[in-house]
């Protein structure tokens, strides 16, 4: 048995990623990266009001389950108002975006397993 603190794990990065637009998103990875490459990805992302992802999909299903805050998370037939306590279950293939609402912040955590390959649906 594992019991982990996000308070504790490795610093939060505001994101890079060509995957984000429209405000301010920082990571932040709940394992270390050996066991993150083998089995599971888990990453704490938080998303100022209005940032979001890009249409993408991912090879393997992905949980996300919202933490704080109001988000959207969508498909290419439907949105979904999210707040803390709900959980999105995205299967493989799947085309998707989440972020955050205008007017609030959102942070959730993504489980995805591993290993996945991401795309950007252009």
């Amino acid at each position: 048995m594992r019991i982990v603190n996000v308070n504790e794990v490795l610093p939060k990065e505001v994101s890079t990623d060509p995957l984000f637009f429209g405000g301010k998103v920082t990571t932040q990875f709940v394992l270390e990266e050996d066991y993150t490459s083998k089995k599971l990805q888990i990453i704490l992302v938080k998303f100022a009001a209005g940032a979001r992802n890009k249409v993408h999909t991912h090879s393997t299903e992905q949980i996300l389950v919202v933490t704080e805050g109001k988000g959207v998370v969508a498909s290419k037939d439907q949105e979904y108002i999210v707040t803390p306590g709900m959980i999105a279950i995205i299967s493989p293939g799947e085309e998707h975006w989440h972020g955050a609402a205008k007017d609030s912040s959102f942070a959730h955590l993504s489980i995805i397993g591993q290993p996945n390959e991401m795309k950007i649906v252009e």
